[in-house]
């Protein structure tokens, strides 16, 4: 009987502290395999079935209620994915790295799959210089750029004019590239590549948190906006939530596609992918279609997304 309660009562915790966002401490890092604890939960409850604890079981099945119930609706395409009238915007966010990323890689998929807006993260100098030789400037020729070294840099490509560029660092360190593009027969869209700090570790999570607070909020009596980038924080994240709370739909949870990892890592290490990457898009916006996609020399993949925007 204790050891059914000591499956059971885990799973149950998790589920309640999910339900209420109520992760703190070093729970933020394990809330980030909440979609796995969905299929782990449902263990505690077949033993408890299998040794006939009923109460036991009824409580381990209502954590996997919950536990569903918060994660499931991302495989399933919303009824309600925005606008299905507009302008047609094709748009991609890539983490680099530190610039390694295969800039090859990226160029052939802004070229095959019409990328009109390309955000980047941990954009370095030698990466620019690279994805120039590449001809990355020829298909997006308007940008607004910060490299620097290491993981700090970020970078706005566009293959329409953008204006109003600039860079703002956020609290964590890193570089938020921004400006407002105006796609032929749409209105403005305010663009940003973000890049919260992550919660690595207890000291950070503060500013891991101040981060996603402070992302632009989408203003319904305001310019349209489009946040994607590394956002360090799944669905299961309360900050996160809270920040799409302000005015956003996320396209791929949107889509059906939420529950794609965008971070692995992708280099042997025995740790399940989760999915930090996101395309946040302003409720005035709809959503027709998510794709991720493999990005060599990179942890990360990145998040492709065909976007309907407002008509001027």
């Amino acid at each position: 009987m204790l050891l059914v309660w000591l499956l059971v009562l885990p799973a149950l915790a998790w589920a309640v502290l999910r339900l209420g966002g109520w992760e703190r401490g070093p729970l933020v890092q394990l809330f980030a395999f909440t979609p796995y604890a969905v299929v782990a939960a449902v263990i505690p409850a077949l033993v408890a079935l299998l040794f006939r604890r009923w109460l036991a079981a009824s409580v381990a099945v209502v954590a996997v209620a919950i536990l569903a119930v918060s994660v499931l609706p991302r495989v399933l395409p919303d009824h309600d994915r925005g606008p299905t009238v507009g302008v047609e915007l094709h748009v991609m966010t890539g983490n680099m790295l530190e610039g390694g990323a295969d800039p090859a890689a990226i160029v052939e998929l802004v070229r095959s799959h019409d990328i009109a807006l390309l955000a980047l993260q941990e954009f370095t100098p030698a990466a620019r210089d690279r994805l120039t030789a590449a001809g990355l400037d020829t298909l997006l020729p308007y940008s607004s750029l910060t490299p620097e070294e290491d993981t700090t840099g970020s970078a706005i490509y566009s293959r329409f004019p953008v204006t109003a560029p600039g860079a703002h660092r956020n609290g964590g360190g890193f570089q938020q590239a921004y400006g407002t593009i105006q796609p032929p027969g749409a209105g403005p869209l305010l663009v940003e590549s973000a890049h919260p700090l992550a919660p690595f570790d207890l000291a950070a999570l503060k500013d891991w948190h101040a981060d996603l607070q402070n992302e632009p909020h989408a203003d319904p009596s305001s310019t349209p906006r489009i946040l994607l980038g590394d956002f360090n924080s799944t669905l299961d994240h309360a900050p996160l939530r809270a920040l799409i709370a302000h005015g956003y739909r996320d396209a791929a949870d949107a889509d059906g596609a939420g529950l794609i990892g965008t971070w692995g890592p992708y280099d042997g290490d025995p740790i399940p992918p989760v999915t930090i990457d996101h395309v946040l898009v302003d409720r005035r916006i709809g959503v027709r279609d998510v794709q991720v996609h493999g990005l060599p020399r990179s942890d990360h993949r990145a998040v492709l997304a065909w976007l309907i925007v407002p008509t001027a």
